[in-house]
């Protein structure tokens, strides 16, 4: 692996590549001692695989999104004082895999570049079979503005009404990686597999790998849980990601991914391959805060207004925060709602059994099958699809309709 050390300090530079190159013997280190905004050129004979760079200005961070824009295939280490919320966030668009703050010991960045190296050695997919773009799934995306507002009962219950009791399949990836519990709200079947064990496979992904590692909670509901151990968690990198929504891209109709609340690299590489976007909050003034600033996020990363919808949970006419002021707080124009209905969501979430099972003829069920058909047009609710010739013949109601 070929390393490249950018520093304007050249004693410290000759510290880090020292450290570097004993540490693995398959380590080609050199050293660029100087600053990163007087770089004319980073391939000086070769491109190197990662750049460890110090950042000491503001003119370096806009020299290593430069960078990155002409090298994305180049992985990045860096070394800078602690940043800000949205340069952290700029960071990790840039391609930086690992922040270690500024000053550093040489051990600590070595531990922190073998920690690079691992993940870009398990990150080696191969590509996904070539298909027309229009027959691509459509990905949507669920991200919590805050932690409890309910996105994963939504993510669950949207890929059970979008599967259409099996007209349509339907993958629901958790991507909640510490505490995720998505396969809870569709059924009591333990996962044998999960997202972190694909990525410990991800050399050898493909459609069977993949497909055998999903649950089938429902018919045409396939879900690749979380894992259970939240340690794991970290071993899923933004490659392995992308791998697997790719790869889920060519063998469903409907991808929906629960990603979670927190932003990492995961949730953002998450995020970028989604079609649609659904920022799930409630009218309470920490949630507002919250999408406020999970708004900027977005804009930041250059979304188009067309691709985050902007989902409020739990709502109630009458509320001290109107639909009006969320709408003036976040610069939006369109709001998307779900009334609140605690004792039928509870009754679906403790049963592990979706909405639309347990209290069909419920408002919140409704909506759940309007926003479903808001996502991904053409989706029909349970109330209009065509009964089983049994149900026909005996004249029954749905089984989970509440009396």
């Amino acid at each position: 692996m070929k390393i490249k050390v950018i520093s304007p300090i050249p004693l410290q530079a000759e510290a880090w590549r020292s450290a570097l190159a004993t540490s693995d013997r398959t380590l080609q280190v050199e050293i660029l001692a100087q600053p990163l905004d007087q770089l004319a050129s980073l391939a000086n004979g070769s491109l190197p695989d990662l750049i460890v760079v110090e950042l000491v200005s503001g003119r370096d961070f806009d020299a290593l999104e430069r960078l990155a824009a002409q090298h994305p295939e180049v992985e990045v280490v860096l070394v800078s004082d602690a940043l800000p919320p949205e340069r952290l966030m700029r960071a990790m668009r840039a391609g930086v895999r690992e922040v270690v703050p500024a000053p550093v010991e040489p051990a600590a960045l070595v531990a922190a570049v073998q920690r690079v190296v691992r993940k870009r050695h398990a990150a080696a997919p191969p590509s996904p079979p070539a298909r027309p773009a229009q027959e691509l799934a459509r990905v949507l995306a669920f991200i919590s503005c805050k932690g409890g507002s309910g996105a994963t009962f939504i993510a669950a219950n949207v890929a059970h009404l979008l599967a259409e009791g099996g007209r349509r399949r339907v993958a629901l990836i958790d991507l909640n990686l510490q505490f995720g519990d998505a396969l809870l709200f569709l059924g009591s079947t333990r996962a044998g597999s999960d997202v972190a064990t694909v990525a410990a496979s991800i050399d050898r992904l493909d459609r069977q790998l993949l497909q055998s590692a999903m649950i089938v909670v429902s018919p045409g509901v396939h879900v690749l849980a979380a894992p259970d151990d939240p340690s794991r968690g970290g071993e899923v990198t933004p490659a392995h990601v992308e791998a697997i929504v790719q790869l889920a891209r060519t063998l469903f109709d409907v991808v929906v991914i629960d990603a979670g609340r927190a932003l990492t690299g995961v949730t953002l590489q998450a995020l970028d391959q989604a079609d649609r976007v659904c920022a799930v909050l409630q009218l309470t003034l920490p949630f507002v805060r919250d999408g406020r600033r999970l708004r900027e996020v977005f804009r930041s990363l250059g979304y188009a207004d067309g691709k985050t919808a902007w989902l409020v949970n739990r709502h109630e006419k009458g509320s001290q925060i109107s639909l009006d002021d969320l709408r003036r707080t976040l610069g939006i124009t369109e709001v998307l709602t779900l009334p609140n209905d605690y004792m039928a969501a509870a009754a679906s979430v403790n049963q592990g059994v979706p909405m639309a099972e347990v209290a069909s003829s419920s408002a919140l069920s409704r909506a759940l099958a309007d926003l479903a058909r808001q996502l991904v047009p053409g989706t029909t609710s349970p109330a209009e699809r065509p009964r089983s010739w049994l149900r026909q013949l005996f004249g029954g109601t749905s089984a989970g309709t509440s009396r």
